[in-house]
C-alpha cells in the first residue's frame, strides 16, 4: 500500500463552497490513499461567496506538511495583483516540491504570488481578459479544462476542478482507482485537459437529437474501425448533421473524441494488463502499435512501455 498523501485545501475569504468541497469529495473517496485537511490563513472562519461562513479545523501551519496544496475558487471581485500579507505568509509555508493546484479563480492567487510567471496556466474563460491584463507574464490558455505543468496544475471553472483532481489521482495511482472514484461520485471518469471549456450548445433540444446514445454505442465498439458514416448511421443522421450536433454537445469532433477514448482505454490496459502494445492497439481500435505509440505520446508525452513501467513501479 503506497503511503498516504496529505492534501491541504486553503480556504480564502470569498471561497466558493462547491469548489472548496471538490478535493475532499474526490480524494476522500480514494480508498484511504489521501488525507484531506482544510485550513485558512489564520485558522479562523472565512466568508464564502454564498450566504454562510466556513469554519475549519486547521490554521496555516498544516501547509508545511502538505504533499499537495489546493487553492479553490474565490470571488473574482476580491482578487488583486498584490496578495494580502497574510495570504503571502501562508503560501510561503508550502514546502519546495509540493504539488500546487488551483481551481478556477484560484489561479489568480497563484499568479499574484508569482508562481505562474512564464508558465502555462488556465482559469475560467470569462475572466481570461482580466487575467491577462493583471498577469501578462503568465502563458494563459483559456480554452482548456486544466493545465498540468508538473508541480503546478491549474483548472478552469467548477466541474473542471473534478477533472483535475481525477487527473492527479490517475497519475498517482492509475486509471482503475480513478475510474472507481468517478463511479462513486457519479462524475465522468475522464475528460481530457485539452477539451474546450465553452460549448455553444451543451444541452440538445430534445433527447431525439442527442448523440449520447451513439457515444455509448461507440464506447462498446472501440476496437472496431468506426468511421463518421458509421456513427451518423447509428444516430440516423446525415454525417454533416451528426458532426455538427456532436461538436455542439461534446466540444470535440467525432474523430478527436474517438482518439481520446481509445487513448484512455489503452492507458487502462497498459496499467492493468500484460497485453503487448500491438495487442492493446488492436483492442482499442488503433490500426498498429505504431499508431498507438504516436497517439499516446501526443496525449501524455510518453511511450507505452515507459507509461507501463511507471505504474508497475507504483504498484
Amino acid at each position: 500500500m503506497p503511503p498516504v498523501e496529505r492534501v491541504v485545501v486553503l480556504a480564502l475569504d470569498g471561497v466558493y463552497p462547491f469548489e472548496l468541497g471538490i478535493p475532499s469529495r474526490i480524494f476522500g473517496a480514494a480508498d484511504g490513499r489521501y488525507e484531506v485537511l482544510t485550513c485558512t490563513v489564520d485558522g479562523r472562519p472565512v466568508r464564502s461567496n454564498a450566504d454562510f461562513s466556513v469554519t475549519v479545523e486547521h490554521g496555516p501551519e498544516v501547509l508545511r506538511t502538505a504533499d499537495t496544496v489546493v487553492i479553490p475558487a474565490v470571488n473574482p471581485d476580491s482578487v488583486t495583483v498584490e496578495l494580502p500579507e497574510e495570504v503571502t505568509r501562508a503560501l510561503a509555508l508550502i514546502r519546495p516540491g509540493a504539488r500546487i493546484v488551483s481551481i478556477c479563480t484560484g489561479a489568480f492567487v497563484l499568479a499574484a504570488a508569482g508562481l505562474l510567471d512564464g508558465r502555462p496556466a488556465t482559469t475560467h474563460w470569462l475572466l481570461a481578459d482580466l487575467f491577462r491584463r493583471m498577469f501578462p507574464h503568465v502563458v494563459l490558455d483559456p480554452d482548456v479544462l486544466f493545465v498540468d505543468d508538473g508541480t503546478i496544475l491549474t483548472s478552469a471553472g467548477a466541474a473542471s476542478g473534478v477533472d483535475v483532481c481525477l487527473h492527479i489521482l490517475r497519475k498517482d495511482h492509475g486509471s482503475e482507482l480513478a475510474n472507481k472514484v468517478a463511479r462513486r461520485c457519479v462524475v465522468p471518469p475522464w475528460r481530457d485537459g485539452g477539451q474546450a471549456q465553452y460549448i455553444e450548445q451543451p444541452v440538445p433540444e430534445s433527447a431525439a437529437t442527442s448523440t449520447a446514445a451513439t457515444r455509448a454505442w461507440a464506447l462498446d465498439r472501440l476496437g472496431d474501425p468506426l468511421a463518421l458514416s458509421d456513427l451518423a448511421g447509428h444516430a440516423r443522421m446525415s454525417p454533416r448533421t451528426f458532426a455538427r450536433r456532436f461538436n455542439d454537445e461534446v466540444g470535440l469532433s467525432p474523430g478527436r473524441w474517438l482518439i481520446q477514448q481509445r487513448v484512455s482505454r489503452a492507458r487502462h490496459l497498459l496499467e492493468s494488463s500484460d497485453l503487448s502494445v500491438d495487442q492493446i492497439a488492436g483492442e482499442v481500435g488503433f490500426a498498429t502499435g505504431t499508431s498507438l505509440r504516436q497517439h499516446l505520446h501526443a496525449a501524455i508525452g510518453v511511450a507505452p512501455q515507459a507509461y507501463r513501467r511507471t505504474f508497475q513501479a507504483a504498484r
